[in-house]
């Protein structure tokens, strides 16, 4: 069970902006994608959660921006949960470009956990807090 989750990622060419580098939206797709992959490495992949019929929604995001990115960098967007509540979870994010280690971006996100038809929170059930490591970093 990887308490840190790691998203390898290059950045493609329709990734980037008029400014040459990638664009500060595709930072966001990149934050899901690995959230995304974290959960179902947990054993919580998309299908299980609309089995259940309750999933995760994103409250918020907080993205500060270091260092750009370019068309072909290999970045690496390292994921954690750094807390869980009863019915939401921070998760915080380190973008890093591979080769020389930049720290291009942090992050974090506030999830709630809702019950799908309804979105309505609902608790965050014992067996899918219990898939995260909580990580104090």
């Amino acid at each position: 069970m990887p308490a840190v989750f790691f998203h390898p990622h290059v950045v493609q060419a329709d990734e980037i902006d008029d400014l040459g580098h990638a664009n500060n939206v595709v930072y966001v797709a990149w934050l899901q994608t690995a959230a995304v992959g974290h959960s179902a490495a947990q054993g919580w992949p998309g299908p299980r959660y609309r089995e259940l019929g309750q999933g995760w929604v994103v409250r918020s995001h907080a993205i500060e921006y270091l260092l750009p990115a370019f068309a072909g960098d290999h970045v690496v967007v390292e994921t954690w949960v750094s807390s869980m509540r009863k019915v939401t979870s921070l998760r915080r994010y380190r973008i890093v470009r591979g080769g020389d280690g930049a720290l291009l971006a942090t992050a974090e996100t506030n999830w709630a956990f809702v019950d799908l038809a309804t979105g309505k929170p609902v608790r965050i059930p014992p067996e899918i807090a219990a898939a995260f490591v909580v990580v104090q970093r």
